[in-house]
């Protein structure tokens, strides 16, 4: 059994979706310790319960320890079922980390898979709904599988209440993925999003990416909806590009002004293309389970973040995977992973 450390790294949610997944795909069981130790409030939330318990549901394994607050867990997994699933985390949290947590088993399984989610789909400090949706699955999808989303409610803080239908098509035969350079862009919009909110907040938004990163009025959307329990406002910059598509986001709170929300995605967007590699932060993270799966493949991006480097150091406790990240100099990196003999 495989003993992890969960104050490594950056310490977080990441270290227990990551090991979840593997651990269905692998069969290797393990046990965490420290669990969330580098957050202000350590041990299980409800979304990495859910995260938890979504994962034994569908590899009909045996979990000791978990419960809200935990601080260690075990965790030994049996065979994975693909079928239709139903996941509600109760709170706000985030469904499309439970998403990250399941997908990868499901997505290399030998049947179809559909699975339904409830709480939060646009959350602070996790990916939203039009991230999976437009930067991550597509390139996913390019290594095999199908996967497509489908949003029936959002959901924000503090009382959740989204939904979301995964429809999941395994892999026939994997394929590499490589994505060196960035390309042409070929499209770029902003889309300031309220829900029972008044449009003016999106307006002042708007307003805030023509001026910072001086885009013309066409490339400027104001979307509104009443499709919640609850007000939410998201910021979303969307940049296609030759080899993929990029999604800022930034998620609105009570307190907080409609141009410091704005301005945050802004600066994320204005940074990505300052560096010219094709590969954003959050995208460069998230690729490598699906890549290591897949048989390998590389990417440019920027300098590595902690989540980055701590989930290769998880990948690798459990694959036969060669993960190499090399300096090319002003500020962009290159990523490649090679498979070995044991990896899926």
């Amino acid at each position: 059994m495989l003993t992890i450390d969960g104050s490594f790294g950056e310490g977080g949610g990441q270290i227990i979706r990551s090991s979840l997944a593997l651990s269905l795909i692998t069969g290797k069981p393990f046990r965490i310790y420290n669990v969330r130790a580098g957050r202000e409030k350590p041990g299980l939330k409800p979304q990495h319960l859910t995260a938890v318990t979504a994962a034994a549901e569908i590899g009909c394994a045996r979990v000791d320890g978990a419960a809200v607050g935990s601080r260690e867990f075990t965790f030994v997994p049996g065979e994975v079922a693909p079928g239709e699933y139903h996941f509600a985390i109760g709170t706000a949290g985030a469904t499309m980390l439970v998403l990250q947590t399941v997908l990868p088993p499901l997505m290399i399984a030998k049947e179809p898979s559909v699975i339904t989610l409830e709480g939060g789909t646009h959350n602070k400090h996790a990916p939203p709904f039009d991230f999976l949706q437009k930067a991550f699955l597509p390139l996913v999808n390019r290594t095999g599988p199908h996967v497509s989303l489908e949003l029936e409610r959002y959901g924000f803080y503090p009382p959740g209440g989204g939904r979301i239908n995964v429809y999941i098509e395994p892999r026939s035969e994997p394929r590499r993925l490589e994505i060196e350079t960035r390309g042409a862009i070929e499209d770029r919009c902003a889309r300031a999003l309220v829900v029972k909110l008044p449009t003016s907040i999106a307006e002042r938004e708007l307003q805030v990416i023509r001026e910072r990163l001086a885009w013309a009025d066409e490339e400027l959307q104001v979307e509104s909806s009443a499709n919640a329990l609850s007000p939410g406002n998201v910021v979303m910059i969307e940049i296609r590009t030759e080899h993929l598509t990029e999604v800022f986001t930034s998620v609105g709170e009570r307190g907080v002004r409609a141009e410091m929300v704005a301005e945050q995605a802004a600066t994320e967007a204005a940074n990505y293309l300052s560096i010219g590699a094709p590969v954003g932060e959050h995208l460069a993270d998230q690729l490598l389970i699906p890549l290591a799966l897949a048989g390998g493949g590389s990417y440019t991006t920027g300098p590595p973040s902690l989540h980055t480097t701590t989930n290769i150091e998880i990948i690798k406790m459990f694959l036969d995977v060669e993960i190499n990240l090399a300096s090319l100099g002003s500020d962009v990196w290159r990523m490649e992973i090679n498979s070995g003999s044991g990896t899926v």
